[in-house]
Order: C-alpha cells, then structure tokens, then sequence
C-alpha cells in the first residue's frame, strides 16, 4: 500500500473527528465509534509485519513530500526494524485500551476524542523521519496525555499532570534547541535541513566536530532520558502512573517510556556516531544497570500496587539502556526487543491492578489476601503476567533480558553483574506480591469479589498470547529488527 504509514498516523484523527460529532448524550455510541475507528490502523499494522521485507536495513514505506519549502520541511515517513515494533505495539496498546476505558462516565466524548488525538501522535513519533515533524507529534503526544491525567485522573491528578508537563516540557526545550544546531551547523546554507536521512549522512561523513557531538548528545540524551524516565529523572513517573486511569497507565509505560529509547536509537546513535562511542559507557552503561537495581529496590519498599508496577517500569527500562550501550549485535537486538517485551507484560500489569481496583476501590496489598479463592481466574491471568515480568525461560522477557546481559557482558562485565544481580529483586518483589494479594486465608471483605470479566479478558488474551509466543518462537520479533540494528551497529 502506497500510503500504509499516513493511514496509520490520520486514521485514529478521523475517529477523533468522528467521535466529536457524535452527540454526548450517547456515550455507548461514542465508545463504539473511537473502537471501530482503532481497527483499521491494527490491521494495517499487521499487514505491515507480514509484508515487512526483514531483509533490508533501511526504510521501507516511505513517503515524501514538501511542506514548508522555504526552511526544507517535509512530510517524511518510513519505517525500518528500529521503528516496526514500536508501530506493531502501539497499534496493539491503542486498540486494547479503547476496550479498557469502557466503564469511563465523565466527559465520555472529550477522553475518547483525546485518546484518538493521542494514538495519532505516538504513531506519528515512530514513523517520521523528518526533525520538525518529529518534533510536532513528539509535543503532540504531550497534550492529550495531560489532560487525560489531569481530567480523569484520581485526586492528585493535577499535581501528577502538571508535574509530567514540566518534566517533558522541560526535555523538549533541549532537544528543540539541538535539532536547531543540526539544522544550521553545516558551513553551506544550502545543505541546512531537517531530513533525519541526511543528518544521519552528515554525521558519517564528519561534517560534525566532537565538541559539537557532545553538546547535542547530552542535550538530546536529557530530553530522552526523561521519557525513559532515567535516574534522575524519574519522578514524574510514579505520581503519573498512580494519578492516570487504568488505560493511560498502559499507554504511558506501555509506549511513551519507549519513545525516550527511540529517540536515542534514531537520533543520537544515527547521527551523533563519535559522542554515542564516548558517552554510552557512563550515560547509558553505568546509568542502566543502576536504574535495574534502584527501580527493583524501590518496587519492593511499594505498598501501593500500581506503584510497585512504576518503578518496575524504571528496573526494567534499565536493561534496554545496558543493552544499548553494549554496542553488540546481541545486547542491541536484546535492547530494541526488550522495549517491545516491556509494552505488552507491562500493560498487562496495569490492566490487572485496574480489574482489582475496579472491585475494591483500593490498591494496597496488604489490604488483599487469599484472593486465589475468591476470583481464581484473575489470579491465573495475574500469576502469568508476573512471572512474565520477572523474567521466568518460556516468556518474552526472559529472552530479551538474556540477550541484554550476553552482549553487555562482552563490553562490561562488571555492570553486567550488577545488572543481573536485580533478577533476584525483582523475583523477591513480584512473589512476595503474589503471596500477599492472593495466598493465605481469604479477606472477609472481599469474599463477594467477582471473578475477571469477558471484556477484561478481552483486553488481556492478546497481550498473554504474545509473551507466550515470543518466549518459545522469539525469531518473530527479532527477525524484523537485527538487520537495521546490524547496520547502525556498524556506523558507531
């Protein structure tokens, strides 16, 4: 298909449009209407996996054309290995999480509108290749999701808004500033651009000094690194998770906490090749395999349990920095997997403690216990998702996780065993959960909980489906991303 990608990105806009001129005295029909309209970009996604041509390094399904002539703007899409499963995840995330947000009663028109606005944008992040149209949906995405906490959020939900505003803000104001210095540090004005294509090139051809590597590098990294979020930037993150309703939290540990590692991988590692060699070690390196250990430290001191869930976002986002920063086929390909992995059990996660949430108006483990008798098959479902998380050989994570440590390993044995030693944390943290929640004598309180819904089921059969698949078959997934990280591997 000659447009399969602009499809993507203004699909979930025309539902945005169709979903304002449905009256709001309809809210069924609202939801039924912002549903309909996230099948098409899903299937689009999937025939996007099957005509993939997993041989080739560079982008597939471009579309080009001119924008804003006068300053080389462009409507500029593709696609390669580094960006087809963050476009596969969100497509999957956006679909589920319509179905997740159905027991949404206030302002039903005004999330479900936003929501589509939102789809669009991360959509439009994995896809353009042009800086400033980058740069549009990137601040795009921003506004939605600030509304989405702030509006239907719980009662810190405008601090948590506003706090996740500041941060990202505050990141976009770097990275708007090195994509100015991009654009203008070729010595012939002629050759000034925005196309990522051409950046890329200039950055191997050596028209960028060190010294003017590093400043951009560390520039973009910080604005990255928030996303990510990365320690120190990280705080953000916890109140956001815990304030959202139960579908932006998927969507945000699911997709935009990826977005930071995008970045970096499109960005700084493609055009800044000489900076990535010199900074990786300390500020990915070093950096990751601390955020494995400090995130699975701070998950197991939570009593909140969508809490517990966010920082095990922070640990588990660290192993795609050390992988990243390994610069090897192996700890690369475990990177770029892991953030997929990390989407669907993450989501899963989420979506879990909100079927919990829903019921006892609570998320307190210690306030749980013996739920296994009570509602057996939201335990199986739950007991899947865990072991998932903690990285158990026969799920998706267990695959990635290992490929992240045998590349790291080559490069930095000592941060490798530092990295490795938080698999013991997280495994404390998630069965002491389990045995908290569900074993033990039954809660009183709860003895009348109903078990997990069809539509609960719904939203989760999928997600388990994958983390099963890609635990005994990975070459799935891997095949569609080893040739292009193969060949950014070999420009750094």
């Amino acid at each position: 298909m000659d447009h399969l990608l602009t499809y993507l990105i203004f699909f979930p806009l025309a539902g945005m449009l169709a979903v304002l001129c449905v009256p709001s005295s309809q809210p069924k029909l609202i939801k039924q209407v912002a549903a309909a309209f996230t099948v098409p970009p899903l299937l689009l996604a999937g025939w996007l996996f099957v005509v993939f041509d997993r041989t080739q390094a560079g982008f597939q399904f471009v579309e080009k054309y001119s924008w804003i002539p006068s300053f080389k703007v462009h409507y500029f899409v593709g696609v390669d290995g580094i960006s087809i499963t963050m476009v596969l995840l969100t497509a999957l995330l956006s679909f589920l999480c319509i179905f997740a947000s159905w027991g949404i009663e206030k302002a039903v028109k005004g999330y479900f509108a936003l929501f589509l606005l939102l789809d669009a944008a991360m959509m439009g992040v994995f896809v353009a290749l042009d800086f400033v149209l980058f740069y549009i949906f990137w601040e795009l995405m921003l506004l939605p999701m600030y509304f989405l906490i702030g509006i239907w959020g719980g009662p810190r939900r405008e601090y948590a808004a506003i706090k996740f505003f500041l941060y990202t803000m505050a990141g976009s104001v770097l990275m708007l500033l090195a994509m100015l210095a991009l654009y203008f540090i070729h010595p012939d004005p002629n050759m000034h651009t925005f196309d990522m294509t051409q950046l890329i090139a200039y950055g191997s051809q050596g028209v960028y000094s060190v010294a003017f590597q590093r400043i951009v590098w560390v520039a973009l990294f910080i604005g990255f690194a928030i996303k990510i979020p990365a320690f120190p930037f990280h705080t953000w993150l916890p109140d956001a998770h815990v304030e959202a309703p139960t579908a932006i939290s998927v969507i945000l540990a699911g997709v935009l906490l990826k977005m930071g590692t995008y970045g970096i991988l499109r960005i700084n590692y493609a055009m800044l090749p000489n900076a990535t060699s010199e900074m990786a070690y300390y500020l990915l390196g070093a950096l990751g395999a601390f955020n494995i250990v400090y995130g699975a430290l701070c998950a197991m001191a939570q009593t909140d349990l969508k809490k517990l869930v966010a920082y095990s976002s922070i640990s588990h986002m660290g192993y795609v920095m050390l992988g990243m920063a390994s610069f090897t086929q192996q700890g690369i390909d475990g990177a770029v997997l892991q953030m997929f992995n990390h989407g669907t059990v993450t989501a899963m996660l989420f979506l879990l403690v909100g079927v919990i949430y829903d019921r006892a108006h609570h998320r307190e483990i210690n306030g749980f216990g013996g739920l296994a008798s009570i509602m057996p098959m939201y335990t199986g479902v739950t007991a899947v998702a865990f072991f998932a998380a903690l990285g158990l050989p026969g799920f998706s994570a267990f695959i990635s996780e290992v490929l992240v440590l045998l590349g790291a390993w080559e490069k930095y044995p000592g941060l490798t065993a530092i990295g490795a030693s938080a698999v013991i944390l997280t495994a404390g943290y998630m069965l002491w959960t389990m045995q908290r929640v569900f074993l033990g004598k039954a809660n009183e309180k709860y003895i009348q909980l109903p078990d997990i819904s069809r539509m609960e089921l719904f939203t989760l059969a999928p997600l388990t489906v994958i983390v099963v698949v890609l635990g005994v078959y990975p070459k799935l997934a891997i095949d569609l991303i080893t040739v292009s990280l193969g060949e950014l591997l070999k420009g750094l």
